[in-house]
């Protein structure tokens, strides 16, 4: 990584690192550093989005007492989520590569290489990958059930039904509010 880059990421994650004063639950223990490699996930498990796009938890609810999780999602497709709320969580997303459309409220900003947006709980939005391919980081705070969210929906056998998608999303914590978005 370039200096320049180092200095911008560390900046950039500041804040969300800063910013959460939340207590940790009782019995939390301060665990061991480590390591999660490129490509790969925490505690091996693999959640891709639709079954192609890697979504790699690299800090997961439990390491950081269920402040935060923290994910890298590797766009193979232009696709994304439905327009959707979460009832407790702030979302920060930060560009490694490619394009991103981000709609927040009534904002819409168009994202690249070295952008990143915060996106607050309780505000409906999405975002849509332009690029043939793309690399986000994602911090969710407080962790909440986004793992098991993403558990969930890797493990359905088959396409689901709008319905069983709108209750598992409630089910963790959101609501679809809309369609995926196209550009």
């Amino acid at each position: 990584m370039k200096r320049r880059d180092f200095v911008f990421t560390s900046v950039a994650f500041t804040p969300i690192l800063m910013s959460n004063t939340a207590t940790l639950p009782d019995g939390y223990k301060s665990i061991d550093p480590f390591v999660v490699k490129s490509g790969k996930a925490r505690h091996d498990k693999a959640t891709p989005y639709r079954g192609i796009n890697p979504n790699n938890l690299k800090v997961s609810t439990s390491d950081s007492g269920a402040q935060i999780s923290c994910w890298v999602y590797e766009g193979m497709e232009k696709i994304g989520p439905p327009l959707h709320i979460h009832f407790d969580q702030d979302e920060f997303f930060f560009v490694i590569s490619g394009e991103y459309y981000f709609v927040v409220g009534e904002e819409k900003h168009t994202l690249q290489a070295g952008d990143s947006i915060f996106l607050p709980r309780n505000v409906a939005h999405t975002w849509l990958q332009l690029s043939d391919t793309g690399k986000l980081i994602y911090w969710v705070n407080p962790a909440g059930k986004m793992e098991a969210f993403f558990e969930k929906m890797g493990n359905l056998q088959a396409p689901p039904t709008e319905e069983l998608v709108q209750a598992i999303h409630l089910e963790h914590g959101m609501k679809i509010m809309g369609p995926p978005i196209s550009k």
